[in-house]
């Protein structure tokens, strides 16, 4: 009878894995041989910041969550120890947490792991892992766009200067949206003087 209800009991262990996995955006799986307890304790701190867990799951159970999320190619990096990385918003920020991690640690190791649905092997999570952040990305963007805008304005300027130098008039051309909206300011001018 007790075996029966352990084995309920593990079903119920892979099925909630298993869903878990389906959600996740990221599924990382590392050997954690060998850290300390204050290094484990930062690397979860670490982790939840970036809105992840780690759990640590018998491989048993996680081969068959994988199977059930309907996840192939990772039964073979489920050898000894392994911990459980899941996130459900980014893949970006853990990844990053536990590629640094990584360096700093010799025996913690990523096996591999899932991206948004791809099965990926340790290096291409680790390349994923080097790219800079979303925001730093964005930066780099906005700073590229706004290097062409003064570049655009500059030789504007230039051609304007050299136009006026030449004595040639020079005139400034209002956009088609800005003289449509001209009417109706001096037809709300009207309006208000007639008030």
């Amino acid at each position: 009878m007790a075996s029966e209800q352990i084995l309920n009991q593990k079903k119920e262990e892979v099925k909630q894995l298993a869903e878990k996995m389906k959600e996740a955006k990221l599924i990382l799986l590392t050997d954690y041989r060998g850290i300390t307890v204050s290094d484990d304790t930062t690397l979860r701190k670490d982790l939840r910041n970036a809105n992840a867990s780690c759990n640590i799951i018998k491989n048993n159970i996680t081969r068959r969550a994988l199977q059930e999320a309907g996840i192939e190619g990772l039964e073979d990096e489920l050898v000894g120890p392994t911990a459980v990385i899941l996130s459900n918003e980014d893949y970006l920020a853990p990844a990053k947490v536990i590629y640094k991690f990584s360096k700093d640690n010799e025996f913690y190791k990523i096996k591999g792991g899932v991206i948004e649905g791809k099965v990926m092997k340790p290096e291409e999570i680790i390349t994923i892992a080097k790219l800079p952040s979303r925001e730093t990305l964005l930066s780099m963007l906005a700073g590229a766009l706004l290097g062409n805008i003064s570049k655009v304005a500059v030789a504007l300027d230039q051609v304007r200067v050299k136009k006026e130098e030449a004595g040639e008039k020079v005139t400034v051309s209002v956009p088609a949206e800005a003289e449509e909206a001209t009417p109706v300011a001096e037809e709300k001018a009207e309006t208000t003087d007639a008030e």
